[in-house]
């Protein structure tokens, strides 16, 4: 997709997008587009009552006096409330009507339309993110589509007389390919996306400027990371841990460590998984994917701090050497864990991950991202990802940059009552807990791998790692939740 920025004169193809705030006037880019069709515009408005109201769109088929073919008049809200978020949101309205039409290129004309939350070159590159970010399309596997079904659009066009639009769009051009690549990644089918592959994926960040290093299962086994391998030893594909660090503040600076879960396809093992929805499974490596995806954001912008991203990569298949419910296996940190249920399998592959992540970069903070548990849908919905902490300040901090990054987050309880929950008869912790509060019970059990001192938070991201229908700047399919956040965690907290 290319994008530009223009303080000329309207081009005269393609489609022509106009924003109004719902409590303002007409901006010069209206009043000029509505002169040139001899008052097309307002008419249209007034005959349909359009409120410009957050989201509505009002549509004028090839209006006469001009050559584009449409004109999208895109409801801003109020301008009171107008910020980042409802920028690129209105970016995604605007391109998500153009996506059905046959036009080449969009032109988001923002003359005169000014107010807010944010204003000038910063407004225009949301709405030009969150446009791009609406236009992505994950279809590389499709062989015979109708043409009328592809989209045609090619170029984003925002009209702006502001100076740093190109400027303040670089960053955010960079976040975007972080979010690509989650969403890539989580789209992918596990036959194609196994644990080699994505480390080999993995490797090719280092273009961008970081250091990855891959651990396969014989450096796992001499690391004793009991926990992890016990997950994968029923696949045919061999597990992998991958370190993906980015060191761009002084080496006196702490070290922030993202930590995903990694299953590229989760059977649930020998406790095998209903038939129904299983397919969903695809993207059980949500976490890793996010974390993936944040640490190319973050070197791709050359962020002044110092990351870390661990992912630990299995499959989770049912065969004659798969784990057994009642196993009993030793973690990298010499605890030992009876496995009760072999579809609890994500907190096994983190409890390494984790263990070896603080003994080798020493981090000051720590947070992982799984498609945990399915409890944590039952809670949130689709509408937040659950965070789990018991450092106030990093909850904080999480919540800030979750409001700051539309990445929603809401935290839940985590006490010694849950803790006390994940006791086992025969060993010194087991993987589950009772029938309820599973999605605490699972942050408890990870809690264990966390050494003292260590700031940590751990997010249940499995209602939001997937989307069942279409939003704002996000078409239905993977979401590429937790890039965003992540990004502003770091840029608000480190830099």
């Amino acid at each position: 997709m290319q994008i530009t920025f223009s303080s000329a004169a309207l081009p005269k193809t393609g489609a022509i997008v106009l924003p109004l705030f719902e409590d303002g006037k007409a901006t010069a880019a209206f009043n000029a587009v509505d002169k040139a069709t001899d008052g097309a515009l307002s008419r249209a408005v007034k005959a349909a009552s359009f409120s410009a109201k957050t989201g509505k769109v009002l549509e004028i088929v090839s209006p006469g006096g001009l050559s584009n073919g449409y004109v999208f008049v895109v409801g801003a809200g109020a301008k009171k409330d107008f910020n980042s978020l409802a920028a690129q949101a209105l970016g995604g309205a605007g391109m998500a009507r153009v996506l059905a039409t046959k036009e080449k290129a969009v032109v988001f004309a923002l003359d005169g339309f000014a107010g807010g939350k944010i204003t000038g070159g910063a407004m225009a590159a949301e709405i030009a993110h969150g446009a791009r970010l609406r236009a992505y399309r994950f279809d590389k596997y499709r062989t015979k589509e109708e043409k009328d079904d592809k989209p045609t659009v090619g170029k984003i066009v925002v009209n702006t007389p502001a100076k740093d639009a190109k400027s303040e769009f670089a960053s955010r051009e960079k976040l975007g390919d972080g979010v690509f690549l989650t969403r890539d990644l989580v789209s992918e089918p596990a036959n194609i996306l196994y644990p080699e592959e994505f480390a080999s994926r993995c490797k090719k960040l280092a273009e961008l400027g970081l250091k990855v290093k891959v651990l396969g299962e014989a450096e796992m086994t001499k690391l004793g990371m009991g926990s992890l391998l016990g997950v994968g030893q029923g696949s045919v594909r061999e597990s992998k841990l991958v370190a993906m660090e980015w060191m761009g503040a002084k080496k006196s600076d702490p070290t922030i460590a993202l930590v995903g879960k990694g299953v590229t396809f989760d059977t649930g093992g020998i406790s095998l998984k209903p038939p129904k929805g299983m397919e969903d499974m695809k993207w059980d490596m949500g976490g890793a994917g996010a974390v993936t995806g944040a640490m190319a954001a973050l070197a791709g912008r050359k962020a002044k701090a110092n990351v870390v991203g661990v992912v630990g990569l299995v499959e989770n298949m049912p065969d004659g050497n798969a784990q057994r419910p009642g196993d009993v296996v030793t973690s990298m940190s010499g605890q030992t864990i009876e496995v009760l249920n072999t579809d609890a399998e994500g907190r096994l592959v983190l409890a390494d991950a984790l263990w070896w992540t603080q003994e080798t970069y020493k981090p000051k903070t720590v947070i992982d991202l799984a498609t945990l548990t399915g409890a944590i849908i039952i809670s949130l919905a689709h509408e937040f990802g659950g965070m789990f902490t018991p450092d106030d300040k990093l909850a904080k901090q999480l919540n800030a940059a979750a409001e700051a990054s539309g990445d929603k987050l809401w935290r839940m309880p985590l006490t010694k009552a849950h803790d006390d929950m994940i006791k086992s008869d025969i060993a010194d912790m087991q993987n589950i807990g009772g029938p309820g509060a599973g999605s605490s019970t699972a942050a408890a059990f990870l809690g264990r791998f966390i050494k003292d001192g260590v700031a940590w938070a751990h997010l249940d991201i499995a209602g939001m790692a997937w989307n069942t229908k279409d939003k704002p700047v996000c078409p239905k399919g993977g979401a590429g939740f937790g890039v965003a956040l992540l990004d502003e965690f770091v840029r608000a907290n480190y830099e």
